[in-house]
Order: C-alpha cells, then sequence, then structure tokens
C-alpha cells in the first residue's frame, strides 16, 4: 500500500463534522459503514488508509498487538468505539488535533487492550499507571473510563495521592522526620490501606463470580458480598495541607486504574544510586540531600507488596523530565487567572525540586523503563502532544 497523506486526524475531524456518516441506521458503526448495505466509497477509502496508519508505527502496532491479519478488525472497532463516544467528546478537555491523535493513536487502543487483558481474569484488572506532574494521568483515566464503559466494563480510579496518610499521621511523621516537609515522598502513605483496597476488589469480584458456580455455598451467599470503600484525600483540607475525605463506595470494578507519580517504582541498588548521586545531579547538591535521597530509596522497600497487586504496568515518559516544572507553573497561572489561590513561580520550582531530590526522575523513572516490569512506554512531548507509543522491551532496543 503506497504510504497515504491523509491522516486519522484528517477523517475523524470529517466524520466529527458528519460528511461521511449516513444517519439511517442506530448502530454508531453502521452509520459510517452502511450505504445501500455496502461501504461507500469514501468510508472504504478512509478504512483503507486508517489501515495503514494502523502499521505505519512498528513500535506502536506491537505495543497494541496489531498485525497484518488483524488490522481491518482492529480499525473497525476502533471506528465503532470513536462514534459510541462521539456525543460525548464535548464533556472531555477537547483539544481538537491533539486529542484527536490521542484518542486514536493511544486511548482508543489501550481499552481495547485492557479489555482483552480482563477477559483472561476471574478478577478484576488492576493497571498501573506511572506518571509525574502533567504528564497526563487523570486526563488518561477519564477518557479510558469512558471508552470501557462503552465496552461494558464498570472502571474505578485510585490515586496514590488518596492513600496518603491523616493529617494527624503526617504531623507526627514530620515531627519525626522533620524533612517530609509536603506530603508526596515514600513514607507519607498508609501502604496496608492501599493493599486493603486491592486486595478486596479482587476478592470481591472473586466471590461473585463464585457465587454464580456454587450458588448454594453459604460461605459465598450474596449477604456477605459488602460494598467496597475507595480511599479518597482531599487537598483543600486542613489549610492546605491535606486530610482524608468521605470515602466513595462502589460495589465493584471490572478494571481499576491506579495512577501516582511513583506507582510501581522499585528501589534501586545501592551501587547504582550511589554512582547517579556522585554526580550531583541537580537539584542534589549536598550531603544532607544525598542521605534524603537514600532514605527515600530505602523507603521504596514498603511498597513493593502494594505494587506486587499490579497486573500491568504503563509509564508516562516526559522527553524531558524537566518538563514538568514548566507544566506546573503553567497550571498555576490558570488558576490564578480563574481567581483561584496558587503558589508564586519561586514556590513551584522549589516543590518541585523537593520530589526530584527525593526520587530524582533521571534515575528512577529510567531505571523502570529499562528495567522488565513496565509493559507500556507512552512518551510525552514537551507540548503535552504523545510522541512514541511501544513496550519497554522494543523502546530499550530502538535507542
Amino acid at each position: 500500500m503506497a504510504r497515504s497523506t491523509v491522516t486519522p486526524v484528517d477523517i475523524l475531524h470529517r466524520w466529527q463534522a458528519g460528511v461521511s456518516v449516513a444517519l439511517e441506521d442506530d448502530r454508531p458503526l453502521a452509520k459510517a459503514l452502511r450505504s445501500e448495505g455496502k461501504p461507500s466509497k469514501t468510508i472504504a477509502r478512509d478504512f483503507e488508509h486508517l489501515a495503514f496508519w494502523e502499521l505505519a508505527s512498528d513500535l506502536r502496532s506491537r505495543a497494541f498487538g496489531i498485525t497484518s491479519d488483524n488490522v481491518a478488525d482492529v480499525v473497525r472497532c476502533k471506528t465503532d468505539l470513536f462514534f459510541s463516544i462521539l456525543d460525548e467528546l464535548h464533556t472531555l478537555p477537547l483539544k481538537s488535533t491533539i486529542f484527536l491523535e490521542s484518542l486514536w493513536n493511544l486511548w482508543l487502543p489501550l481499552a481495547m487492550q485492557l479489555s482483552t487483558e480482563k477477559q483472561s481474569l476471574n478478577r478484576p484488572l488492576i493497571q498501573g499507571i506511572l506518571g509525574g506532574q502533567g504528564t497526563g494521568k487523570t486526563t488518561l483515566c477519564q477518557i479510558l473510563r469512558l471508552i470501557l464503559g462503552k465496552l461494558g466494563y464498570s472502571t474505578v480510579s485510585l490515586s496514590l495521592d488518596d492513600l496518603y496518610k491523616t493529617y494527624a499521621d503526617r504531623q507526627q511523621l514530620q515531627k519525626a522526620d522533620p524533612r517530609l516537609i509536603w506530603r508526596g515522598p515514600p513514607g507519607t502513605h498508609d501502604i496496608d490501606l492501599g493493599i486493603a483496597v486491592l486486595d478486596n476488589l479482587r476478592r470481591f469480584q472473586t466471590r461473585e463470580l463464585a457465587a454464580v458456580d456454587n450458588p448454594k455455598s453459604d460461605a459465598l451467599k450474596p449477604d456477605i458480598i459488602k460494598n467496597i470503600e475507595i480511599p479518597r484525600f482531599d487537598k483543600s483540607a486542613c489549610g492546605g495541607a491535606g486530610d482524608r475525605s468521605q470515602p466513595e463506595i462502589i460495589s465493584g470494578a471490572d478494571i481499576v486504574l491506579f495512577e501516582g507519580w511513583f506507582v510501581g517504582v522499585n528501589p534501586v541498588v545501592d551501587a547504582k544510586l550511589n554512582e547517579f548521586l556522585a554526580g550531583a545531579p541537580f537539584p542534589i547538591s549536598t550531603e544532607a540531600d544525598c542521605r534524603f535521597a537514600r532514605d527515600m530509596n530505602a523507603k521504596l522497600h514498603d511498597y513493593l507488596p502494594l505494587w506486587n497487586r499490579l497486573d500491568r504496568l504503563m509509564v508516562l515518559y516526559p522527553q524531558d523530565y524537566r518538563i514538568s516544572q514548566v507544566w506546573r507553573n503553567q497550571a498555576e497561572q490558570e488558576m490564578m487567572a480563574a481567581g483561584k489561590s496558587g503558589m508564586s513561580e519561586t514556590e513551584i520550582n522549589r516543590f518541585v525540586e523537593y520530589f526530584w531530590k527525593a526520587l530524582h526522575p533521571e534515575l528512577f523513572i529510567k531505571s523502570m523503563v529499562e528495567g522488565d516490569r513496565v509493559d507500556l512506554v507512552i512518551e510525552i512531548m514537551s507540548d503535552r502532544t504523545v510522541g512514541k507509543i511501544c513496550r519497554a522491551i522494543d523502546l530499550k532496543l530502538s535507542d
């Protein structure tokens, strides 16, 4: 197939405007496909172009298991999903070309992949999402929940932030270690709470399925199956220090999206850490900074039982980790422009650099991408567009 100059975004824009959509059928995909029982010439060409683009990126096609044998089915499924959410796109952070590129290249195929993975389990699928500030974790979870809902799955989002210790507990923690001036670093979370929540979700689904298979078992009667409390954290409470809020009550979920700035991050060996610190990477400059980095690395061992509950792990990987400081400044300026309180540029820089001192992205995130725990790597460019989408193993081979 010759290289096409027509991009998926060109086609989606046209479909969105209704140019290629026949409206006489109620089914979303049929609206696009049917013209007297057959695809129109325009739609046939659109599908040919879309199939070409699915296979144009070797990294992305391998990441989502797209081959010349299944590409037609993939395009039809993505198209069906696109039309199923078309009426709801206005509720999302729509940014024209950037949004549609991410939708077609990442969000739709990722939702389809999670659906396939879930079908092989008799319990919820727990997807870990690792990403720093501004990498789009919240937007990703919001849109995945919408798409997965169209596929018939109930989804719940859980943030590492939701697992913070209470305000009172963190006050005591800060007295014991004055370096913990902000919530966020390893040690400020209730790990046992996180383990309990994920285990409850797993047991809940397993019991429901077992009860269907063995309805006469007293141990599996429906009245013992209770709702699950999902912890939530209010960052505005206690003068901005934050505290637990009322938990969200759910009746189970098929897929759990567990996101956070160091979700899944493993400790690095001391020799590797010491070698990294010897280079005095900004903003680590003093011996006290080095001690803090070593102590935070040691604290990561406590999180391993929580990470072991993850079925999959993806990384939102900024092209340059330092851009998160720019993104945070932009977010604060937007908040203040809207009349809300926010931090000054100096305060923001100190805040971001504090987290870099705890777990430096240049070491810890790169170590994760180079390890064997990550399934999917999503490169985030400086303008927040999506760059490479690939398996971690393919990223290593391409570097």
